[in-house]
C-alpha cells in the first residue's frame, strides 16, 4: 500500500478530492499517511481531522527559517513512511534538500496549462486574471513532478477548459478547479502504476 502525504496551505478542495477518491476506490493501492499544513488556520486541517487522517502543522512561527521548516517536513514525511508527496495548494516553494530527498516522488497541481502562466507569482487568482488579460481561449490545469525550479518539472497530465466570453477570474477558477480534481486523481493513479512497475522490474 503506497503511503501519500498531502501538503496544503488553504481550503483543501484538492485534498478533499484525493480523500474522496481513495475512499471511493478510484485511487487504489494507496492510503493517506498524513496532511502537512503550512498554515495552522487552514480549513484543510479540519477536512483531515474529519476523516481521521493525521494532521501536522509546520509553519513560520514554529520554524522561522526555511531550512528549519524543510528539515521538519522531511522528518515528518520519514516518520510517516511516505512514498509519494502531493502538493495541493501548498503556498511555499520547496527547498532543494526536500526535492532531492523525494526525487521523482513529489507532484504538484497547477491551475494553468504549463508552460503558460506558471512560475513565480503565478498562483491562485493571479493565474486566472493573467489568462483573461491575455485573451486566451482555453485554460486548464496541469499535474507535474516537482524539481528545483518553480512549475518546471516534467508534466504528468493536463486537461483544458474553455475560457468563455465575459468570464470573471472567479468563474474561470471554478471551471479549472473541477478539472484539477479530476486530473489529480488520474495523475496519482498514473504515478502509482509507474511505482509498481518499477518495483516489479
Amino acid at each position: 500500500m503506497l503511503r501519500i502525504a498531502v501538503l496544503v496551505s488553504g481550503g483543501g478542495t484538492n485534498l478533499q478530492a484525493v480523500i474522496d477518491s481513495i475512499e471511493a476506490g478510484r485511487i487504489k493501492e494507496a492510503e493517506l499517511a498524513c496532511i502537512i499544513s503550512s498554515n495552522p488556520e487552514a480549513f484543510a486541517i479540519k477536512r483531515g481531522i474529519k476523516h481521521g487522517i493525521k494532521t501536522i502543522v509546520i509553519d513560520k512561527k514554529q520554524y522561522p527559517a526555511m531550512s528549519m521548516r524543510t528539515k521538519a517536513i522531511i522528518a515528518a514525511l520519514q516518520e510517516q513512511r511516505t512514498d509519494l508527496v502531493v502538493l495541493a495548494g501548498y503556498m511555499s516553494v520547496l527547498e532543494s534538500e526536500l526535492v532531492h530527498a523525494y526525487k521523482g516522488r513529489i507532484i504538484n497541481i497547477h491551475p494553468s496549462l504549463i508552460p503558460k502562466f506558471c512560475g513565480k507569482g503565478f498562483y491562485g487568482q493571479h493565474v486566472h486574471k493573467a489568462v483573461l488579460a491575455a485573451g486566451e481561449k482555453v485554460s486548464g490545469a496541469t499535474v507535474h513532478f516537482v524539481d528545483e525550479g518553480v512549475d518546471t518539472g516534467p508534466i504528468i497530465m493536463q486537461k483544458q477548459v474553455p475560457v468563455l466570453e465575459g468570464d470573471t477570474p472567479e468563474q474561470l477558477a471554478e471551471r479549472v478547479l473541477k478539472v484539477e480534481h479530476e486530473i489529480l486523481t488520474d495523475a496519482i493513479n498514473k504515478v502509482i502504476g509507474s511505482f509498481n512497475n518499477n518495483k516489479a522490474e
